[in-house]
């Protein structure tokens, strides 16, 4: 016979095991990343003007409008709704330099475009967020604590140690990439388990179709807005499609309690990491000018 406590006890130790391999995943991309370049190549690609304003564009304005008259045509639920609606003003993921990696993008722009978009997070989920959303509190430092913390720190000791000790550093950005590769591999199966009767919902629903929808047409935003240049139009392509799911979860979970709303971002997200890693061999046959774009899953 079947203990319940056992199984909520599994699924507790599932969710633990989740969190701790999506830290572990992030903070391992971020040195590993740190220890591969300099600051003037991550500075570098940004000096481009015109590649900047198209970034913010993409992210800040042409994503969040598209979600907005998707929400008004698609026949959605106001929980799923409210879930998209936070997503689409998430920009930055943390799993930037890692996508950029399994893209043969460029690493250095992924870095400091991942930056950008993060710090614009922190100045514009507070001030758009709850003109959308009635009683919605968002908090600039609490998106800002896992920005410093949890990636800042550990790109900017990785920036030390290459810039001071470069063979150290190319003896620990391997194992720093491998953990990275398995922990990210590991956190999107567990996800998935833990988020089945969810996904199960959404494509009841109808959600997952916005989900895909989102995912595409920020995609293309992204990819057309690059520039000519493919390891950057890459790179901002993957870099629009995947939202910030960690200041999204932070506000989702903090403003409201429908699980709906969590189970929108949650597997919109994961959807986007999972055709990015199906879709690897495609870019198999092309490099990257930057030095880690070989180590990878």
């Amino acid at each position: 016979m079947n203990n319940p406590l056992l199984a909520i006890d599994s699924l507790i130790n599932f969710s633990l095991i989740n969190k701790l391999a999506f830290l572990t995943f992030i903070v391992t991309t971020m040195l590993g990343t740190g220890l591969s370049l300099t600051v003037k190549q991550i500075l570098e690609p940004l000096r481009n003007v015109r590649l900047v304003i198209f970034s913010l564009v993409a992210n800040f304005v042409l994503v969040p409008l598209f979600v907005y008259l998707l929400l008004q045509i698609m026949p959605l639920s106001e929980s799923v709704k409210i879930g998209f609606t936070i997503l689409a003003v998430a920009a930055g993921p943390p799993a930037l330099p890692k996508l950029a990696q399994i893209v043969n993008g460029n690493i250095a722009f992924s870095t400091g475009l991942m930056m950008l978009l993060m710090c614009g997070t922190i100045i514009y989920m507070p001030i758009v967020l709850p003109l959308v959303l009635q009683n919605v509190h968002v908090s600039a430092w609490d998106i800002a604590k896992p920005l410093i913390f949890v990636m800042l720190a550990p790109l900017l000791i990785g920036l030390l140690i290459f810039s001071r000790y470069e063979a150290i550093a190319n003896i620990i950005r391997p194992i720093m990439l491998q953990v990275s590769s398995i922990t990210l591999i590991l956190g999107l199966v567990i996800s998935l388990i833990l988020q089945f009767n969810n996904l199960i919902y959404l494509v009841r629903s109808g959600a997952i179709i916005a989900s895909l929808a989102f995912i595409t047409v920020s995609f293309g935003l992204g990819y057309f807005l690059g520039g000519s240049e493919q390891d950057i139009q890459r790179v901002l392509a993957v870099g629009t499609a995947q939202r910030n799911i960690a200041a999204a979860l932070l506000v989702g979970g903090s403003n409201f309690d429908d699980p709906n709303i969590i189970s929108v971002i949650v597997v919109t997200s994961l959807s986007m990491i999972t055709i990015i890693l199906l879709a690897k061999p495609k870019f198999a046959g092309v490099t990257s000018p930057t030095p880690i774009a070989s180590d990878v899953l």
